[in-house]
């Protein structure tokens, strides 16, 4: 499949270069970045969260995990797990496990870790198990310009 048309148009409207490397099909970030020789902290990972007010994607390092409590009071929101279904239907080109951190592509409100934004290089989902976008730090922190930030992860 390689890398999802919307967000292959989204990068480009955005004119953002990029990079697509191929790896080894893998079913988690954590081998996907093993797979790919990576570093964790540099493979973005997005976490689909939904509440009355709609849908918002976290954006964290691979090796940390969303901490609900710490986004439940920075954001006075009550959020929850978005289910595998919501994820095809939003995602509709993109396999179950490997939607892209860029939410904005998709029309859908992201919030970034600090931890994300620190790194010269980033890695994230092209929209398959094969496949990873790699973009500048600086290209990241560019996608991420209108996104919230906050801290809200933890290192696993």
């Amino acid at each position: 499949m390689a890398i999802a048309m919307t967000l292959r148009e989204y990068l480009e409207q955005e004119n953002v270069h990029y990079q697509v490397l191929a790896h080894s099909y893998t079913r988690c970030s954590a081998q996907t970045a093993q797979a790919a020789h990576i570093p964790g902290d540099q493979l973005a990972k997005s976490v689909l969260l939904e509440d009355e007010e709609g849908y918002l994607m976290a954006v964290i390092p691979s090796t940390h995990r969303v901490e609900i409590g710490k986004l439940h009071k920075q954001l006075n929101r009550n959020l929850g797990l978005a289910t595998e279904q919501e994820l095809d239907m939003l995602f509709d080109d993109c396999e179950i496990g490997a939607v892209p951190p860029v939410g904005q592509a998709y029309g859908i409100e992201v919030i970034v870790d600090d931890t994300m934004c620190l790194n010269p290089d980033v890695y994230f989902e092209a929209g398959d198990h094969t496949d990873l976008i790699h973009i500048s730090g600086k290209d990241f922190g560019t996608l991420m310009a209108n996104a919230q930030r906050g801290h809200f992860s933890k290192h696993t």
